[in-house]
């Protein structure tokens, strides 16, 4: 005899666990949150996703194959890097400022800090976020491998550079700032950049 199938929409109720992590954060999220978000029952919580850390998990996955995955989307899909980093910085601020959205990146505000028994859910985060930052490093790689940038330039800093904007965008999208105001401050990011662009001699 056939099971008896779910009376809710898996994916919607995911998207619905999504925003709630991503408005108040792993331990932000309480059961009563996400029973109130996805409208369904707790034990239909548990008996479709397993647990409140395998729910968040596979909601950050969604969120990176989506809404989040921005920053791999430019990195891959522009010409020159540096069309990818501005590409990637206007991309995050558009995302972190959208209306009747939660503000900020998902992964970068959802559980910078955690209760002992929740270290493993920080760690796996700070993966995800090393991950960006390998995936920033490789391109300007390529960028100085293949003359984009001078020989001199160092990947690996200024991959530290862009990181921590971006990590800091949405912290200031969290903060209220305006989208306008976050759009204007990508310039000034971008003259990093081009201070080792290799120009033709």
């Amino acid at each position: 005899m056939a099971g008896r199938p779910r009376a809710f929409d898996r994916e919607q109720a995911l998207r619905s666990a999504r925003d709630a992590f991503w408005e108040r954060g792993y331990e932000g999220t309480s059961m009563a949150d996400l029973i109130s978000a996805m409208n369904i029952s707790s034990a239909s919580i548990y008996a479709a996703f397993g647990s409140k850390e395998a729910l968040f998990r596979e909601a950050v996955a969604d969120y990176d194959a989506n809404d989040g995955g921005f920053a791999s989307r430019a990195l891959t899909e522009e010409p020159t890097t540096r069309a990818a980093l501005r590409r990637m910085l206007v991309d995050a601020v558009t995302l972190f400022t959208r209306p009747g959205k939660p503000r900020g990146c998902m992964v970068v505000l959802s559980a910078p800090r955690c209760a002992k028994e929740n270290e493993g859910v920080s760690d796996w985060l700070s993966v995800q976020r090393r991950a960006r930052h390998a995936a920033i490093v490789r391109r300007i790689r390529e960028a100085r491998d293949y003359g984009e940038i001078k020989p001199e330039a160092d990947p690996e800093v200024l991959a530290d550079f862009y990181t921590t904007f971006l990590q800091g965008l949405s912290v200031q999208a969290r903060d209220g700032f305006s989208k306008k105001q976050m759009m204007a401050s990508i310039d000034s990011a971008m003259q990093v950049f081009d201070a080792v662009v290799q120009h033709p001699s």
